[in-house]
């Protein structure tokens, strides 16, 4: 392993790294790398053989007690030497001490094992154009939701909703993945409470949605259809936990095939969120 040194990321690399990702068929979000970069600027971790870029990975904190592996790539050249588990090694000892979440593809999942996660769920992409189903009217338990522009809600409220789902603080992240230009960030509110959230980017493929957090499916349709209008040609693709049968059925019942899987996992158990709510996680490489 002569040569080969772990540095942090610079701007340019989380370009590179975002081009990898595409490479490897995991549809990032075009501007995803903005929102990243706040959530933990050293978080995100580069290998070089002989100053090459050879490998990726990210080792995001949370709080003080949770953390997420993400991004794990090494170049198709640079595999099967050991460069990869270097950086894999440098990646957890950053997060020593944590919780820390994964979500592994399917050829990764016995290595993630053998390195103590154990998986909690499964997130299963699916996509396509949704159509319409008459479920994505404005009832709500006999009340009237209405879907707003998340901007236009208190920051304060929009983190608070957040943390019922995901297992630490991520407020910068957040405010980042909501608000950067390009992309559509929606609420469902009523009575002044925040019922569902939902945010669509766009991608070199179908666009993505994540998070879609509902607190039924009529909610969850409401915001998917109406976040879909934002998008090029209609097409989306959601992450949706198989942990909601809910949410499996929404987006089965819209149309959306599914087309890519990766198991959630955890070095111990799994933190308590509100799956039942959870119709589309944030995202595959950050949580």
């Amino acid at each position: 392993m002569t040569g080969f040194e772990i540095s942090g990321a610079s701007a340019a690399d989380m370009e590179l790294i975002r081009r990898w990702a595409d490479e490897e068929g995991w549809n990032p979000g075009d501007s995803d790398r903005f929102a990243f970069a706040v959530a933990d600027p050293a978080g995100f971790l580069v290998g070089r053989i002989d100053g090459e870029p050879a490998a990726c990975i990210s080792a995001v904190r949370y709080g003080s007690d949770f953390g997420f592996i993400g991004l794990y790539i090494a170049r198709p050249a640079f595999r099967g030497q050991g460069y990869g588990i270097r950086l894999w090694q440098a990646g957890m000892e950053r997060l020593d001490g944590r919780l820390v979440g994964l979500d592994g593809v399917v050829d990764q999942q016995d290595n993630y094992r053998r390195s103590g996660f154990r998986s909690a769920w499964n997130n299963v992409r699916h996509e396509g154009v949704p159509r319409p189903n008459g479920s994505d009217g404005g009832a709500l338990g006999g009340a009237a939701f209405e879907v707003v522009d998340a901007a236009t809600l208190p920051f304060a409220l929009l983190a608070a909703y957040d943390r019922r789902f995901f297992p630490g603080p991520r407020d910068a992240f957040l405010s980042a993945w909501t608000g950067l230009p390009g992309r559509t960030a929606l609420a469902a509110v009523r009575d002044g409470r925040i019922e569902g959230l939902g945010v669509v980017r766009p991608c070199s493929g179908a666009s993505r949605i994540g998070p879609l957090y509902a607190s039924t499916p009529a909610v969850a349709a409401a915001l998917l259809h109406r976040l879909a209008e934002h998008t090029p040609d209609g097409a989306v693709a959601v992450d949706v936990p198989d942990a909601n049968p809910s949410a499996i059925a929404l987006v089965a019942g819209l149309g959306l095939e599914p087309t890519f899987e990766a198991a959630r996992m955890y070095t111990g158990p799994a933190p308590e969120v509100e799956l039942a709510g959870m119709y589309g996680v944030t995202s595959l490489e950050l949580g």
